[in-house]
């Protein structure tokens, strides 16, 4: 098998696009298996799509050495290539002084080459200073091409490439041209998820253009021969491997409103001895089952519809007070809430509008807030429904929850910023609502609790 990493100079230098279609046309011949730098939900979403596998994430603040590689190695089971695609710059990370959470680290943890993504808008001679800094800031990560992005014409690629090749003796294997096309669908937080976006207008269209056209501009056969052979020990087991025969259903919401979850949970609760029963919080009716994970997603978007399927919201709020129990993360614990406030003026409201959820928490949602992007490290407490764990996560949000004064919190943080003052993981029996997105490998132990609690209510 060969492998690869795609980064960027910088966030907005088109590695997204540029990835989606190189994954799109190997694809065509060969079993792709893609992977995401970082903790996000929506790039993987497009690459899962085009290479009809899950994409897999990893990160090096969540999760430590041996972790990322039985991810990479099961991931990587019977696919003949392994993109990995970085996130922002190929150097930031989670401090300014290590290269934790950062591409680079990644790079370095799978000895793997980099293909650098420069956006070369407006300059020639300046893209050799750059690549060089890039190369000379950590000589421990191989960059083994560039594709240069942002072209303007012949004579700037011909100065460019020259100047490059010249003083970094790295090949440039792609020059792409500016492009309207290049640029995806684009919301308060980012990319629209591929799975609302799919059906929903030119979506696929845009995929293909965008696969035609850098299909146009990057020499397919040299990305390909810059890639690393890679080859795992044969029958060396995984965390994934340790599987027990399943004797209980949880219930995952997914849908357009819902959808944000890591591949890896679904690997995880098979571990952990369950089922999962997929279903619709804005179409169906609650299936039974042992327990629930909610995960997030935009509800925001679709509060009238949430709203409408009052059956739903009158079962989750039953179920709960039952004492089955119940995950919820961001747009999960907004949903659980007893209303979600959209303010005026927030993308074109004219005026408030206020929408009933399903008052398993006293307060509400309110939207828009502060913009909140960090890693999250903190303390579950003993009487968590997740079990007594340290933790490292991710809040990525936009809303602000307000809960009663007495709400009870399981999580302590000592970096985040939480539901309130630092706490999260709200808590009401054996419901838990958090802004918090656990890495479910990095945080297995604290599932296997909750579906252990879910073992012992049936």
């Amino acid at each position: 098998m060969k492998a690869v990493l795609i980064t960027g100079d910088r966030s907005g230098s088109g590695k997204t696009s540029i990835t989606l279609a190189l994954a799109a046309l190997l694809s065509k011949k060969n079993c792709v298996q893609t992977f995401k730098v970082g903790m996000d939900y929506i790039d993987p979403s497009y690459l899962s799509a085009v290479s009809h596998r899950p994409c897999r994430n990893l990160d090096s603040f969540t999760l430590g050495h041996d972790q990322i590689e039985d991810i990479f190695r099961f991931g990587c089971r019977g696919a003949d290539v392994a993109l990995v695609e970085g996130v922002r710059g190929l150097y930031e990370g989670a401090e300014a002084l290590s290269d934790t959470g950062s591409t680079a680290a990644i790079a370095k943890e799978l000895d793997l080459p980099v293909v650098l993504v420069v956006s070369a808008q407006s300059i020639t001679r300046s893209a050799a200073a750059l690549v060089k800094g890039f190369q000379a800031f950590d000589p421990s990560v191989r960059i083994a091409g560039v594709i240069l992005n942002n072209i303007k014409g012949g004579s700037h690629k011909a100065k460019a490439l020259a100047a490059i090749e010249h003083y970094c003796n790295v090949p440039v294997i792609g020059a792409i041209p500016r492009m309207d096309e290049m640029q995806l669908a684009m919301r308060h937080l980012g990319l629209v998820p591929y799975r609302e976006g799919s059906g929903r207008g030119d979506f696929d269209a845009r995929i293909e253009t965008i696969t035609a056209m850098i299909g146009q501009y990057v020499d397919l056969d040299r990305f390909t021969s810059l890639m690393r052979d890679v080859s795992f020990a044969e029958n060396t087991p995984t965390l994934f491997d340790h599987l027990t025969p399943p004797d209980l259903k949880i219930g995952v919401a997914m849908d357009e409103a819902f959808n944000f979850y890591y591949a890896d949970l679904f690997d995880i609760l098979k571990t952990c001895g369950t089922e999962t029963v997929p279903f619709s919080p804005i179409h169906d009716r609650l299936p039974e089952a042992d327990g629930y994970i909610i995960g997030g997603g935009y509800p925001e978007i679709f509060t009238r519809e949430l709203e409408a399927n009052d059956r739903m919201r009158d079962a989750v709020r039953e179920t709960s007070r039952n004492g089955i129990p119940i995950y919820a993360e961001c747009g999960g614990l907004m949903y659980l809430t007893e209303r979600m406030i959209l303010k005026k003026g927030w993308q074109g409201r004219e005026e408030e509008q206020v929408s009933d959820m399903c008052g398993v928490f006293e307060g509400e949602t309110r939207m828009p807030a502060r913009r909140v992007v960090s890693y999250v490290e903190g303390t579950s407490s003993l009487d968590s429904p997740m079990g007594s764990a340290q933790f490292r996560g991710h809040e990525f949000h936009y809303s602000e929850v307000v809960l009663k004064n007495d709400a009870r919190f399981s999580y302590t943080l000592s970096r985040g910023i939480g539901i309130r003052d630092n706490l999260d993981g709200a808590v009401i029996g054996n419901t838990l609502g958090s802004y918090t997105h656990l890495h479910p490998v990095a945080s297995a132990g604290m599932f296997r609790h909750f579906i252990d609690l879910c073992r012992k209510r049936t």
